[in-house]
């Protein structure tokens, strides 16, 4: 006759309760398993958290090409465009002028205009707050439109709408159409002004840019984008040098250095996981051996051979919960302390819990499986007589 389920769990209970500091050496060393692991995949969540904070704070990732010598113009951006192999989006822009800036009685006296072509919001990662962006439409008839930043804004508009509003830039008339956000990495900005490249051109007399700005599809695409246009600029126009970066280096340099580590501290999880199922194991083989008598005696009066089984199952894995809870709540306060102090973004996610302490019970299981298959297949007569 099988041992219904709370009759099992209590058995269990007592019999660990019968030895402490044996199961709580056990649990102990599960503790220190699922505390490796816990802290592995914190670790992780931290420093995706992170960068991603880090990435908020910048533009998209992009790669920005200019020359050492001689300008670039739109055909070698079509040329690009038609070449690069990982591309989404890619624009141009002019080199930047002083152009001091009146609305009414305002005035701004340094800011910053600059030519930009059709995609350069979605290369830039530049957001748009109010009004339009520039229609293919302003560029072919060159219509005297600007679209400002939003502390150009706020200085000449104080509050006011400012679209649809004749500015002086450079003492020219425009409409402003659009206001862009400021970027948030500047500290001392001083405002910027952003008119079609053709508008640009036919002031400066020329077609030449200044950068080439060139957005990947995917994060991954981001250095292998760099080479392309290194070697396709250098083909085209032989001895001469281009600077090409991407605007975020130190940020994937820091991702590789916490993937290091993180892969490290999975290491060191799994073996102090491995250590804990080991001890779980011994422990288990070193019961049935000292209860080989009472397994006969409960086989002899009818217990089934998977009531002994799970019981010895259930032992390694009321363990395993106890130190593999124990260890998550422990490392989760912790990495409290350490998020407030150093001003870490961090959440407890489920997914890592449920994920520890998955690990815990898989360990558990099976650490405890073969030795419980053992003791469930003793013959009753023969652990009667070894007591």
């Amino acid at each position: 006759m099988s041992l219904k389920s709370f009759d099992l769990l209590a058995l269990t209970c007592r019999s660990l309760g019968g030895n402490p500091l044996r199961s709580t050496l056990t649990a102990l060393g599960v503790f220190m398993g699922v505390a490796a692991v816990t802290a592995t995949l914190q670790v992780g969540s931290i420093s995706r958290a992170v960068i991603a904070r880090q990435m908020a704070e910048r533009d998209i990732p992009q790669v920005t090409v200019y020359p050492e010598s001689r300008l670039l113009r739109l055909e070698d951006m079509k040329f690009l465009k038609q070449r690069l192999v990982g591309l989404q989006a890619i624009s141009a822009s002019s080199i930047p002028f002083p152009s001091p800036t009146v609305f009414q009685d305002e005035e701004v006296k340094n800011p910053s205009m600059m030519g930009v072509s059709q995609n350069f919001l979605l290369t830039s990662g530049k957001q748009l707050v109010a009004g339009r962006f520039f229609t293919r439409a302003d560029s072919a008839s060159y219509r005297p439109v600007v679209v400002i930043d939003q502390f150009l804004a706020d200085k000449l508009f104080k509050g006011q709408k400012p679209t649809g509003r004749r500015i002086y830039a450079a003492r020219r008339p425009y409409i402003v159409v659009g206001v862009v956000q400021t970027n948030p990495g500047n500290k001392a900005p001083e405002g910027e002004l952003l008119v079609p490249m053709s508008v640009f051109n036919a002031l400066m007399g020329s077609r030449d840019i200044g950068t080439i700005w060139i957005r990947p599809r995917k994060l991954e695409d981001l250095k292998n984008l760099e080479d392309q246009v290194q070697k396709l600029l250098s083909q085209r126009y032989p001895g001469q040098k281009f600077f090409v970066s991407n605007n975020i280096q130190d940020i994937l340099e820091q991702q590789k250095t916490l993937e290091s580590v993180s892969r490290a501290l999975a290491a060191v999880g799994v073996i102090s996981l491995l250590v804990g199922g080991v001890g779980i194991a011994n422990i288990t083989i070193a019961t049935v051996t000292e209860r080989t008598a009472e397994i006969g005696l409960r086989r002899a009066i009818g217990a089934k051979k998977q009531d002994i089984m799970l019981q010895f199952i259930l032992e390694a894995v009321l363990l395993s919960l106890c130190g593999g809870t124990v260890a998550i709540a422990a490392v989760h306060g912790l990495t409290v302390v350490v998020a407030n102090t150093f001003n870490l973004p961090y959440q407890l996610e489920s997914t890592t819990a449920a994920m520890s302490l998955g690990s815990a019970l898989l360990v558990g299981v099976g650490a405890g499986f073969l030795p419980a298959l053992r003791a469930s297949q003793l013959n009753p007569v023969t652990a009667l007589r070894s007591t």
